[in-house]
């Protein structure tokens, strides 16, 4: 067990004062029972919002909703946390084997977030790439388990693409991140999650976080600065879903704090939005990890009401207005 001290600020500076805004925040680690406990959270957004609300989504993430008032110069959104990683080990492998994986994904009956039927078909943020595929298909063809073909296809990954925080933007497709071999964490899990579902292994886009600083003797992960991105894969009724890291060619163990996961990036991008702007805007944002003796906080936290900041957002029959993405990037 692990007890990790986190703050993941978001900060926006705005040439003209903008008018109202609406954003909506996936940044809060998430509850799993036996494996990751949210211990303690706060948030303070300077200055106050207009409005604020908290809901879950279809996948289980906690989203924060936020109305930004007008006139703004600045904003800056910080949450600071204690999160409780519980250590596991990958085991042996049990999962099923590749030709008898379709069977079960069928005899599979239910329509829950981690239903294995959701995460099989491409996406707009993933579509069917034939190129990955030939080459999800060389990585595994030694195969026989479907975790042993995620493991292959994460290591070929890593072996063969390289980190580049420069070669890409949160809108570049995964094919062209993949055709340059060159990326950053959501292009690497973007590109996996899509030669996965070619291969027909169900496969998803998780986001999180990687402590910043490692134990002693052990190399920095890659992306702990920043928000992190990894993938899952089903592997059978028996073992079921199964994370692993692309980025850093690892599996997803005590290192990484979980926000939650879906289809692709959109699901669970950490902040979008919409904001009437005229100029320039900058934003920036930053996360840091450590590990922290535990601690017990005064009220404690609980897991059904988070104390936001300004008052509660009153739903109109007009405010189902679309939301479209800012850039942070995973």
């Amino acid at each position: 067990m692990t007890v990790y001290a986190m703050q993941v600020a978001f900060r926006y500076e705005f040439d003209r004062p903008p008018g109202a805004g609406r954003q909506l925040f996936r940044i809060l680690p998430a509850e799993i029972p036996g494996r990751q406990n949210l211990l303690h959270a706060e948030i303070r957004i300077e200055p106050d919002p207009a409005e604020t609300a908290e809901f879950t989504d279809f996948q289980g993430i906690r989203v924060i909703e936020m109305v930004m008032p007008q006139g703004l110069t600045e904003l800056e959104f910080v949450l600071e946390a204690e999160v409780e990683r519980i250590a596991h080990q990958i085991g042996l492998d049990i999962s099923t084997p590749l030709s008898v994986l379709p069977a079960e994904i069928a005899a599979y009956r239910g329509v829950d977030p981690a239903a294995p039927h959701h995460y099989l078909t491409p996406t707009a943020r993933i579509p069917l790439m034939p190129k990955v595929a030939e080459y999800a298909a060389r990585a595994t063809q030694k195969t026989v388990t479907t975790r042993e073909a995620l493991e292959a296809f994460g290591r070929a990954l890593h072996r063969d693409m390289a980190f580049d925080a420069e070669a890409t933007d949160v809108n570049t497709p995964p094919a062209q991140a993949f055709a340059q071999r060159r990326g950053v964490c959501q292009d690497f899990a973007q590109i996996m999650v899509g030669g996965l579902r070619s291969l027909g292994i169900p496969a998803a886009y998780v986001g999180g976080y990687l402590r910043t600083l490692p134990p002693p003797g052990q190399p920095r992960l890659v992306g702990a600065d920043a928000t992190h991105a990894w993938v899952r894969g089903w592997c059978g009724t028996e073992t079921g879903w199964v994370d692993y890291d692309p980025t850093n060619g690892c599996f997803a163990l005590g290192d990484h704090i979980e926000i939650g996961f879906g289809r692709d990036y959109d699901d669970v991008a950490p902040v979008t939005g919409m904001l009437r702007l005229e100029g320039e805007q900058t934003g920036s944002h930053s996360v840091d990890i450590e590990e922290a003796p535990l601690q017990t906080h005064p009220g404690g936290w609980s897991p059904s009401v988070l104390d936001l900041p300004a008052r509660p957002r009153q739903r109109r029959e007009d405010s189902e207005d679309p939301i479209p993405e800012t850039d942070p990037r995973i």
